[in-house]
């Protein structure tokens, strides 16, 4: 079970369903000539969840003295699980993602993009030991890494199988997948802050710089506040503006999208507590997962 515990389950999870919901939900019922078959999607699963779970054991070793303080109860490393081990764990992660990586590639006939999931490999170390130092590079890092999760069906499932007949719908299907990982990057991005403010006590200790501890909690929350109100207002004004001629489409964009940001507004507008981060925090993961959702509604835009 603590292994279970420091790999995220849940968050690989909806790293899983992002990547399902592009494939099946979206590329195959548009009709876009796509080069990965099921084993090959099997194969990219293992490499992008095998190298986020060792992403996620490396920073909790990093981790552990600052997680003493900001959440004790949660400290799996030192407790229930030697550092030696925790490092052979990730060791392994590693191992079995770039090689997964590595015959996937070779199986669609482009072995160089194999050095994709070691950047990311790499990425995710770096992040863990030394990016963490530098005010907000970690926050883009990490969110960029979200984003890239979108971005690896293009990489891999649209490029190797590009050819001038059926070009059009490829770009077209690859610029849909760019818009959702570019949402992606912001939302992520904005609740990496809200972890920073929750985290500020033990970050300190640290020796960490982090925005929240650079101007202040109140600040910092008020950019958040601003950050959520700018994408609720574009998401509301894309469904207007786009989406008229799909009212159910439109609907759900504004109220399973758009609701649970509103209420992560107003909450970033008076929060008072812990408690109230944590909410934050949660109401983008319920945004990531509603959004996610709403692709394969494209691809029946798409084909109208």
């Amino acid at each position: 079970m603590a292994y279970l515990k420091i790999i995220r389950p849940i968050n690989l999870l909806l790293l899983l369903l992002v990547q399902y919901v592009i494939k099946f939900g979206f590329l195959e019922p548009l009709g876009v000539d796509t080069a990965m078959d099921t084993f090959d999607f099997v194969l990219l699963v293992v490499a992008t969840l095998s190298i986020a779970a060792a992403g996620n054991v490396i920073n909790d070793i990093q981790d552990v003295g600052i997680d003493l303080i900001n959440k004790p109860k949660k400290v799996q490393i030192g407790k229930k699980i030697s550092e030696k081990r925790a490092y052979n764990f990730y060791i392994i992660l590693n191992v079995l993602g770039v090689a997964s990586g590595f015959y996937l590639a070779n199986r669609l006939g482009h072995p160089g993009l194999s050095a994709v999931f070691i950047i990311i490999s790499a990425l995710l170390y770096s992040y863990a030991v030394y990016l963490r130092l530098f005010l907000f590079v970690s926050n883009l890092v990490v969110s960029f890494l979200v984003a890239t999760s979108l971005l690896v069906l293009v990489v891999f499932d649209i490029y190797p199988a590009i050819t001038t007949a059926t070009m059009e719908l490829q770009v077209t299907a690859s610029k849909v997948i760019l818009w959702y990982a570019g949402c992606a990057f912001y939302i992520n991005l904005i609740r990496e802050i809200i972890k920073d403010i929750q985290d500020i006590n033990g970050d300190k200790k640290g020796g960490r710089n982090t925005l929240p501890i650079f101007l202040g909690r109140t600040r910092t929350t008020t950019l958040v506040f601003v950050m959520g109100v700018f994408i609720l207002v574009g998401i509301l004004w894309f469904a207007y503006e786009f989406l008229y001629q799909f009212i159910w489409v439109a609907g759900y964009f504004m109220f399973l999208v758009g609701g649970p940001l509103l209420y992560f507004c107003i909450k970033s507008w008076n929060t008072t507590t812990p408690k109230d981060y944590k909410i934050m925090s949660v109401m983008l993961k319920i945004v990531m997962f509603t959004g996610v959702c709403s692709l394969p509604f494209f691809a029946e835009i798409l084909n109208v």
